[in-house]
């Protein structure tokens, strides 16, 4: 084997995989330009087209996929080796980068991220809140944390948090003045409570499905906000009927401060998903993987 076969070789890997120069460039530090270069330079010493290249696609030839079938498991063993290293080297260490929405860091980041920072003195970290879909390679993240339909089927995907349900609330002094929804339908004579997306500018639709039917409830009332516990404070105090995250109410329900309406409308859907773009991972986001992975240690949850 040539020197640098096997560089170019994983490279090749990368590009098929992601079916992109542009993203496997960014996952290997290197421009598409370079990357087209080096392939064409392999095809001609192999003496077979590896990619099909279109202007807005690649993807790998019967050949490629061959090829690919067949790098895999060698690949594999090889960042397995590397990654056995881990044990042998100074502890985690370096910058990290993540972007990710309110709800998410709320609940997934601040409860966990203060003890990962104390375990790990050596790494440091940047969080970027943001409800808009966040292209990691042209953000300069290392990784997001997004709800899992939200995820791009290219990602490495880890869970950090449970499944997810909505429900529908409000307080009893609420019912008092209103009769309770039977449907999504009646949510038209409601005073709900808006949530406009941060950054998009549209507002957060109220999601419902039954027997497979998937409905979307366009409704009013008298506050819009951006902010979710402005939200949720104008519902706990019976200004109107609030779309929120089952178990952020679920003591409240129990204990009749709030009363849930259409829970047969409202079905459950994957939660949060930490996401990144390439298969080698370093060892900080690693370390980072670990502390936030769902179920964590233990079995909680």
């Amino acid at each position: 084997m040539r020197r640098g076969d096997l560089d170019d070789l994983s490279m090749f890997a990368s590009i098929a995989r992601a079916r992109s120069f542009t993203r496997a460039g960014a996952e290997l530090g290197l421009s598409p330009s370079a990357l087209s270069h080096t392939m064409r330079s392999l095809e001609a010493r192999l003496g077979v087209r590896l990619l099909a290249r279109t202007t807005r696609s690649v993807a790998p030839t019967a050949a490629g996929e061959r090829l690919l079938l067949s790098l895999g498991p060698a690949l594999e063993a090889v960042e397995a080796g590397l990654a056995d290293l881990a044990d042998w080297r100074d502890a985690p260490s370096g910058t990290l980068r993540l972007t990710t929405f309110s709800y998410a860091a709320r609940t997934i980041l601040a409860p966990r991220l203060s003890r990962f920072l104390l375990d790990h003195p050596d790494i440091a970290v940047e969080v970027a809140v943001d409800d808009r879909l966040v292209d990691l390679v042209a953000g300069g993240f290392d990784a997001g944390i997004r709800l899992g339909e939200s995820v791009e089927r290219d990602m490495v995907a880890v869970p950090v948090g449970p499944d997810l349900r909505s429900a529908i609330v409000a307080t009893p002094g609420y019912f008092a003045r209103h009769p309770r929804p039977e449907t999504p339908a009646d949510l038209k004579d409601h005073v709900c409570i808006n949530y406009r997306l941060i950054g998009g500018g549209g507002l957060l639709p109220w999601e419902f499905e039954q027997d497979g039917q998937a409905v979307n409830a366009r409704v009013g009332g008298q506050l819009i906000v951006n902010d979710e516990v402005i939200a949720a404070a104008a519902v706990r105090a019976g200004a109107g009927l609030g779309y929120v995250m089952e178990h952020d109410v679920a003591a409240e329900i129990a204990d009749g401060r709030l009363v849930q309406v259409l829970a047969d409308w409202c079905p459950t859907y994957e939660g949060c998903r930490l996401y990144y773009p390439s298969r080698q991972v370093p060892l900080a986001l690693r370390a980072l993987i670990d502390a936030l992975r769902w179920p964590p240690a233990g079995g909680r949850g």
